[in-house]
Formats: structure tokens, sequence, C-alpha cells
């Protein structure tokens, strides 16, 4: 049910990685509050799954399939917004991979440039193709799922911590020049958090728990916690938040 601090109503909100996870969570929270969802992630048949719900439970969503690091389902979905609605008021980049789990130096290329096709360049064009439509439109919000592996590179996760970095410095650029266009532009840095995304962390029990003792708080996180920050993001009551990057499970904004 919206609410007067976040009311969405009448919005148009584009969430990738949405058919679970991280994604799913937002998705479901944003059309609670009265957006329009597209749930969106590389296979329709979960996307659908996830908007078949909210519909269910009387919000509006619909299902779109977009691989982030295919320049022409870029271009597709991007397509279909301006056609069928003609505006996108949020874009949630959420959508991340993580191939390869294990020693930097033993990163070869395939797994290095499914990494940086999804995680930076995936990120930059649906930013890139969302600010247009924000710019015409005179204004929008942008959120990027970053991680905290982006300030503090993850054991075994290498390759995959350097495109956060680069999401984290991505977000401040587009903050800065999108500003005079009324758009907002901010990422969160999620912790260790309980995902499909992240089973191989909760495989091992030994790195699991050298994980959780670097972790102020002592325990990982649940997907749900993320959303809220999302929402509030996204929300008018974050007018004057730009450009920052907000650690979640970590107390700390920087």
């Amino acid at each position: 049910m919206a609410t007067n601090l976040f009311d969405l109503t009448g919005k148009i909100v584009l969430v990738t990685g949405a058919s679970r996870g991280i994604g799913e969570t937002v998705a479901k929270l944003l059309a609670e509050q009265g957006a329009y969802v597209l749930v969106s992630s590389r296979k329709l048949e979960g996307c659908q799954a996830v908007a078949d719900e909210i519909n269910k439970a009387g919000n509006q969503a619909e299902a779109l399939a977009c691989h982030i690091g295919n320049m022409d389902d870029i271009a597709c979905i991007f397509n279909h917004i301006r056609e069928t609605h003609g505006r996108l008021d949020i874009l949630v980049n959420n959508a991340a991979t993580n191939p390869y789990f294990g020693s930097i130096l033993d990163t070869d290329l395939v797994a290095f440039n499914k990494t940086i096709d999804v995680n930076i360049r995936g990120y930059f064009f649906m930013s890139v193709e969302a600010g247009k439509l924000m710019r015409e439109q005179r204004g929008g919000v942008i959120v990027n799922t970053a991680s905290i592996n982006g300030l503090q590179p993850g054991d075994g996760q290498g390759i995959y911590s350097m495109t956060k970095a680069a999401v984290i410095n991505m977000t401040k650029a587009f903050a800065k020049e999108c500003a005079t266009y009324n758009i907002r532009c901010n990422a969160i840095l999620p912790g260790l958090t309980k995902t499909k995304f992240s089973s191989a962390l909760f495989a091992d029990e030994n790195i699991l728990n050298q994980a959780i003792k670097a972790i102020p708080m002592g325990r990982y996180a649940e997907p749900q916690e993320m959303a809220g920050t999302v929402l509030y993001l996204a929300s008018d009551a974050s007018t004057y938040t730009n450009g920052e990057c907000i650690v979640v499970d970590g107390g700390l904004t920087i």
C-alpha cells in the first residue's frame, strides 16, 4: 500500500535482474507503492512469475526479457518503453553476473569479458538510454546496485569487485552530468546478502564465517533489507540525495 512519503503512483519503473533476489524484492516493494513495474531479467519465465505475483496482489507489473550484456536487448526494451509507455521515471540497475570465483591469477578471458559486458557496459548503456528518456521529460531517478566489494575486494571475487568499483564511479559521473536535467543518480552497496547469486559464498562454511566476522553487525543481510533503501532513493523523499553511495549493512554513508 502506498504511503504519503513514498507514493510512486503513476511512475513507470524498470527493475533489471528482477526475477529473484534483491531485484524481486525491489520490484514488489515499488509496485506496492503504486508504481507500474517492468520486471526484467534474462529469462522471461522468471520475470513473468514475479509480475504475476505483483498483479495478483492488486498492483501493476509486466514482464520483459532483457540480457543487459546484449546491446540488441537493451535497444529492444527501450524501444518497447518508448512505444508503450512513452516515459521512464525510475531505473533500478540490479542485474549482474559473477561467473568466476577463485584466484584472480586464474581468471580467463571468457569470464573477464562476460563480467565486464554485464556489470559495466550493461549498466552504462542502460543508464544512457534511461537518461535520454528522462532528459526529454525533465526528470527521473537511476539507482545502481553496486557492492561493498567495490570498496574492498572480496576474496576470490577480483574481477567482480573491479566492476563494482566501476559502478560506484559511474554513478557519480552520471549524477554530476545529469543533475541539470533533474535526474538523480545513486547507488547502494550491499554487503553479504543471502541470494542465489551469492550461493558460492554460502556454500563454503569457512568462507562464510570469515565474511560474517568482518561485518560489524556479525550477520548477513536478506534481500528485503535492500529494497527499502532503493525505495527511499527512488522516491521524492530523497530529492536532495544525488550521487551518494549507501552501504546498506555497514552503517556508513559515503
